[in-house]
């Protein structure tokens, strides 16, 4: 909750106005993999689920759907996670929420998530942390071949 507060929080400074629930998932999506690249330990212990349109966390769902976030994220929080916040908020926070749905369509967790459900469904089926953590793996190792052509 306390992420996700983050998140709210942040992109309502930053863009002077709420985020839409949609891109409140998919930047909680990039948070946990960038944190799995970054520290190599998950930011948070929540369960994503393969919905149609990409990752989501149910209890954030409910979070937003009631305005349940914090006001204030505690400064040792926000030390903890800003490394991550930046690197996320950097790469994908002004892009629409299509765009990081599409995104995420390319996940091997969203994939493995999705097996067995019809398009256009969100099915139930959680989204392993393992399978993240090869995502991550992934996103790791084309920004260290990409760093080492001098391409960022």
């Amino acid at each position: 909750m306390n992420v996700a507060s983050y998140i709210y929080n942040r992109y309502k400074s930053e863009n002077g106005t709420n985020i839409d629930e949609m891109k409140l998932h998919k930047l909680m999506y990039f948070a946990q993999r960038e944190s799995l690249i970054q520290d190599n330990e998950p930011l948070f212990d929540a369960v994503f689920y393969g919905w149609k349109f990409g990752p989501i966390l149910k209890e954030i769902r409910i979070a937003y759907r009631d305005s349940a976030f914090y006001d204030e994220v505690p400064d040792d929080v926000i030390a903890r996670i800003l490394h991550v916040m930046n690197k996320v908020f950097e790469e994908y926070s002004a892009k629409d929420s299509w765009s990081l749905s599409r995104l995420t369509h390319g996940e091997l967790s969203w994939k493995k998530s999705r097996v067995g459900i019809a398009d256009g469904v969100n099915g139930d089926n959680p989204m392993r942390l393992e399978d993240i953590k090869e995502d991550a793996k992934r996103v790791h190792q084309r920004r260290a071949m990409l760093s080492q052509f001098g391409l960022i």
